[in-house]
């Protein structure tokens, strides 16, 4: 079989100097047309503006940019994008922000290339706005964004300098949530599945829980050594954890995907019925977590109230009208499923 490759005629891209020429008119006059709020004659904007639709011709934003000092881009770094959590927060951000006709650029920081590195290549597209997302950010690259005069807002993360913006889940109190929940039910074996070290969701996370199963009488939670937030790290810890003299009898995971992690370790590798023999509630109630196969117990985080904080903050930030960089918490909700029960007969 014989391939022909066939050659598509290039068509050069129409400039706004192009525009001006066919129309008679000044460039200063034409790039005036597409903004709303320019002095020009309605019938010049309109016969201007149906020209610009005939030839295919759009604004250059980057161009634009350069004369009203605003990009219209929004900048969403990002790491952790495997964590299903971040993917339906991303469709409904983007969305949003798109409405808005905000301009969305998305950057993915790997493994070979450092945080500060990414985030300088977004930095070069002058974004109104920089939106941290499943990733923490060192406190050279915060100074970037500020020595430029960018505005980071943290989702879900909070910079412990608190020079930053943030809108997150109040973390702490759902971990005080969940320890009453599993001591409610008569659990005093408890264990902390933990995540990503260094994240404030895991650090909070560990915090409420910690200090209210004290205040409840209860005997300090075991922790695994956090690694990540990932099936695998869930799996390992759960493996530690049962393989002891004295196992828990109820493990509240970092996140859904750590627990899903631990509940297949824990029938899989240890044949224990859950809940019956282990109680597991995860953290976040991602899509999957509500699958008959999973029906985790969990705690829901406002997802749609925190892209709408997230989204206000970042139009008022765009219009330089917000107000001083501030943490906003907002509770989740505990949502009951089947993998947690009661034990010693309470109901």
């Amino acid at each position: 079989m014989t391939e022909v490759a066939l050659k598509q005629p290039h068509t050069p891209r129409i400039t706004v100097k192009d525009l001006a020429r066919q129309l008679g008119m000044s460039v200063s006059t034409v790039s005036r047309a597409f903004y709303e709020d320019a002095v020009i004659a309605p019938k010049t904007r309109a016969r201007i503006l149906a020209r610009a639709a005939e030839l295919g011709y759009q604004p250059n934003p980057l161009a634009r940019g350069l004369i009203t000092k605003s990009s219209r881009i929004v900048g969403i770094v990002v790491s952790d994008i495997t964590n299903p959590f971040y993917p339906e927060v991303l469709t409904r951000l983007t969305g949003k922000l798109q409405a808005l006709d905000l301009n969305v650029m998305l950057v993915v920081t790997e493994p070979k290339r450092s945080e500060d590195e990414t985030l300088r290549v977004l930095l070069s597209y002058h974004p109104d706005v920089v939106i941290i997302l499943a990733t923490t950010l060192s406190s050279a690259s915060s100074d970037a964004c500020r020595k430029v005069g960018t505005p980071v807002v943290f989702f879900n993360r909070y910079d412990a300098s608190q020079r930053s913006y943030a809108v997150t889940c109040d973390n702490e109190l759902g971990g005080r949530t969940v320890a009453d929940h599993l001591i409610d039910l008569g659990h005093r074996r408890l264990a902390y599945v933990a995540g990503l070290p260094n994240a404030s969701t895991n650090v909070d996370r560990w915090k409420g829980f910690h200090a209210r199963c004290l205040e409840r009488g209860v005997q300090a939670p075991l922790s695994s050594v956090g690694q990540e937030f990932s099936y695998a790290a869930g799996y390992a810890a759960a493996h530690g954890f049962l393989s002891s003299d004295e196992p828990p009898t109820a493990l509240f995971c970092a996140n859904d995907i750590l627990a899903i992690g631990a509940m297949d370790a824990a029938r899989r590798d240890f044949g224990l019925s859950i809940p019956d023999r282990l109680s597991v509630v995860g953290f976040d109630d991602i899509a999957m977590a509500s699958w008959p196969s999973h029906d985790l117990t969990t705690v829901g985080q406002p997802m749609e109230l925190m892209v709408e904080r997230t989204v206000d903050l970042t139009l008022s930030l765009s219009r330089n009208d917000a107000s001083q960089p501030a943490l906003q918490r907002i509770p989740g909700k505990l949502v009951e499923r089947s993998t947690t029960r009661a034990i010693d007969g309470r109901q």
